[in-house]
């Protein structure tokens, strides 16, 4: 992989249920320190090309490649599935995703919690996992947290112990579905800063939002879907700043009137 190559490509992606076609070609990529936010209204296909990016969905066409390195197929159309589960297997634990429900587990202590993956997953020392964890952990604000369950904690807190979670696997791509949509705007703002300071960082980072000023923040390229398409993409100064799609504008002034 040379500097030039992408962490994420995903070029001519489509994918169906059954006979619904949800996305319908789609092209994104992201480089090295980039952060790329998909937008767009409910069902516009958004969650769906990340689930496909981290092959949690099966996509019917296209080729998905991660760090240059293309995805093996066997079968075509709905009977398209990955050939190689290994390969499945390396490129998930190099994607971490952090969902909108936070996907804790309630039986164990957060620290157990942002440890589990890089043990049993990656079959990494404890202790060195032990002390990443409790960095990662104080890294979001909740250092102070290790020691209790989730049941215990506010939802922002949980998604930063989500965040942790994903950042103690030290991916190449952390991927984001609606990280603050479950929460209220109190505590979105908790979780939003956290994201901000990923940016800052130059970690690699593609992230679903319903979050307009987020986008517009962290982002370096934005993605506007609809339909299963591309309507328009581009640096969010000029897709928020001067949208040229009808569609753009009326989804602007809708979200950001709400």
């Amino acid at each position: 992989m040379t500097e030039q190559t992408p962490v994420i490509e995903i070029r001519n992606l489509h994918k169906a249920y059954g006979a619904l076609e949800v996305i319908k070609g789609v092209d994104i990529t992201a480089h090295k320190g980039d952060v790329v936010s998909l937008i767009g209204s409910s069902g516009s296909g958004k969650s769906t090309i990340l689930r496909c990016a981290n092959l949690l969905e099966e996509s019917q066409q296209g080729d998905i490649l991660f760090k240059g390195e293309p995805v093996k197929w066997r079968g075509e159309g709905l009977n398209r599935h990955p050939a190689d589960q290994k390969q499945v297997l390396r490129i998930r634990t190099n994607l971490s995703m952090i969902f909108q429900q936070f996907n804790l587990w309630a039986h164990m202590t957060i620290l157990q919690n942002v440890m589990e993956a890089p043990v049993t997953v990656l079959g990494r020392d404890r202790a060195d996992v032990e002390d990443k964890a409790r960095h990662y952990l104080d890294k979001v604000g909740i250092g102070d947290k290790c020691d209790v369950y989730p049941a215990q904690l506010s939802g922002g807190q949980q998604q930063r112990a989500a965040i942790a979670r994903g950042l103690c696997m030290e991916p190449e791509a952390l991927l984001f579905d609606e990280p603050t949509s479950a929460l209220d705007p109190e505590l979105e703002q908790e979780v939003v800063k956290v994201i901000k300071d990923l940016a800052t960082e130059g970690r690699t980072m593609m992230i679903v939002t319903h979050d307009m000023k987020m986008a517009a923040d962290v982002s370096d390229h934005v993605v506007f879907l609809h339909q299963g398409l591309i309507e328009e993409e581009g640096a969010p100064d000029t897709l928020f700043g001067a949208p040229k799609s009808e569609r753009l504008q009326q989804f602007l002034s809708s979200t950001m009137a709400a």
